[in-house]
């Protein structure tokens, strides 16, 4: 049996309108968005008393998907700090191929988005950056570029 695809990644944040903000911000679009509760959610992942509302929001014109989820009960149990550094174990960040880097960061920037270091070019390949947006959400931009392109002075690679 083969793998068809990946679904979606499950983020768990406590302020579901400002990740949603933020994510319609960069591109994507929001699918749906209500009450996950009941049995059947507390038998799937494992939990008792669950009352959630969760969101699923899709790459326009592609397969891939982010899912929010804001827990109401049990509390969200926070395993690290937010600002966790890109080497700490587990799943760090989630990356899109954008347009321009530079004019998606100034857009994310009014929905609290900070760079987590620089822009930079990888390359004659990509220009890229991390983002921190809110909830800690690390988020991954890459420009392909068109080779040959030069190299601003403000880029290293």
């Amino acid at each position: 049996m083969a793998l068809r695809r990946m679904d979606n990644v499950l983020v768990v944040v406590e302020d579901l309108d400002a990740v949603i903000a933020f994510l319609v911000e960069l591109g994507m679009e929001l699918e749906g968005r209500g009450p996950a509760e009941g049995r059947w959610v507390e038998r799937v992942i494992g939990l008792d008393d669950v009352r959630q509302e969760v969101a699923l929001l899709r790459v326009p014109g592609g397969p891939g998907r982010i899912e929010l989820a804001s827990f109401r009960t049990p509390a969200a149990v926070r395993s690290g700090p937010v600002d966790a550094p890109a080497n700490t174990l587990g799943i760090r960040r989630v990356m899109f191929a954008v347009d321009d880097v530079e004019e998606t960061v100034a857009r994310l920037r009014a929905h609290g988005a900070e760079l987590v270091g620089e822009i930079v070019r990888y390359e004659d390949l990509y220009r890229l950056c991390y983002v921190r947006g809110p909830q800690g959400i690390v988020v991954g931009l890459a420009e392909e570029l068109r080779r040959g392109e030069p190299l601003g002075d403000s880029e290293s690679g």
